[in-house]
């Protein structure tokens, strides 16, 4: 089907169905530090978590009080309470024919990995639930690498760990501009851009998406036109993963 031998999906709003539990989380997180719903601040300050979804929610809140980092963090700690908090209670909903795209692409050989914000503990049991953690090879989250969206190094990072050698068998889905502009990045040959996300697609496209696509359903079409073997245009992408390179971890809370 596809000379693509390594997905990258983002999981809320791509794989799974953003059910408002992270803005919900960022609103109780700013509110406790004296940013209160119904402000003229407050409306400011979930315009700026929308502009930046899909970045690290330590980035955000950081860029939300650059002045104050004690509030940043202790903002952070409130995000990450109220998000385990409503994960626990919200039972995930896959995409509409999510199931089937994962399915497909495992059976044709193509390994799969899921990036997102969420800690590791929200991320595990969300795939169990959905009973996907047999068909996913690689599952990262931001504290898994030194820098998150719109830096490439998830994306990198899952080239290393699965070992593909060349970002032309890459392809990157993401329902944000700063998911897209990771899979841009790291050079991935098919970075496409879904709306069943908080993003527009003027937003996807101006981030640098090869595709723009109505839901992850749509990425098999994608893939087949795409394929060289398939007529498809040749991309110009030339870059090589050199299997030594490892990436080197840090705080992303600092």
């Amino acid at each position: 089907m596809t000379d693509i031998t390594l997905a990258c999906f983002g999981l809320v709003g791509t794989l799974v169905t953003d059910a408002g539990i992270v803005e919900l989380a960022f609103a109780e997180a700013i509110a406790t530090q004296g940013v209160v719903s119904g402000t003229s601040a407050f409306a400011r300050s979930m315009a700026q978590v929308h502009r930046a979804r899909g970045q690290p929610p330590a980035q955000v809140l950081s860029e939300l009080f650059p002045d104050n980092q004690p509030k940043a963090q202790a903002a952070l700690l409130t995000f990450e309470r109220s998000l385990a908090a409503a994960a626990d209670r919200t039972v995930p909903a896959a995409i509409p024919g999510a199931r089937e795209v994962l399915t497909g692409l495992a059976e044709s050989g193509c390994r799969l990995c899921v990036m997102t914000n969420m800690p590791r503990r929200e991320l595990t049991a969300m795939l169990r639930t959905l009973g996907w953690s047999d068909l996913i090879n690689v599952a990262l989250t931001a504290a898994d690498v030194p820098r998150g969206c719109p830096s490439p190094d998830l994306a990198l990072a899952a080239m290393l760990r699965v070992g593909v050698g060349d970002v032309r068998e890459v392809a990157v889905v993401q329902p944000t501009a700063a998911g897209v502009e990771c899979g841009r990045r790291a050079g991935a040959r098919i970075v496409a851009g879904v709306l069943t996300g908080v993003h527009p697609a003027a937003r996807l496209r101006a981030a640098g998406a090869t595709h723009v696509i109505d839901s992850v359903a749509d990425l098999p079409g994608v893939l087949a036109i795409s394929s060289p073997s398939a007529g498809g245009p040749p991309d110009p992408a030339t870059i090589s993963i050199p299997p030594q390179v490892s990436l080197e971890r840090r705080s992303l809370g600092a």
